[in-house]
């Protein structure tokens, strides 16, 4: 099993395989993407489909790598979650304006490679970027 992971010890080629290891995961069909209520919120916001996420995701680097926490739901604290913010310019659905989102996503790739793309949506606070 993957162990908790710490963030002292994360290097910016650490997290450039992780990001390949999530892109290799997607191509592969082998995620999960969470229909929580937040992320169902940005995608009745705005104009966006599965596969812009998706895309989103294949454009995330290193820089927009924030923060390694652990997982805290009981019986996964072995895991580590990763979390990444960018900025993308989405259409609103209920206007014509186009706008700046910050976004904020946070996956859990499994030891098996399976990822869970937990959180994909609006920030809610600002984020400090790891590696800026």
């Amino acid at each position: 099993m993957e162990e908790f992971l710490s963030l002292q010890s994360l290097q910016k080629p650490d997290i450039e395989n992780y990001l390949t290891d999530i892109r290799q995961a997607i191509k592969e069909n082998r995620f999960s993407l969470a229909r929580r209520p937040k992320n169902k919120a940005l995608t009745q916001d705005f104009i966006l489909s599965e596969q812009d996420e998706l895309d989103i995701i294949a454009s995330l680097t290193a820089d927009d790598f924030s923060d390694a926490v652990k997982n805290e739901h009981p019986g996964y604290e072995h895991e580590t979650l990763f979390i990444f913010g960018t900025s993308v310019s989405l259409l609103e659905r209920f206007g014509e304006n186009e706008r700046i989102v910050n976004l904020y996503i946070k996956f859990n790739k499994l030891e098996d490679m399976f990822v869970f793309i937990i959180s994909f949506h609006e920030q809610e606070f600002p984020m400090h970027y790891y590696f800026t």
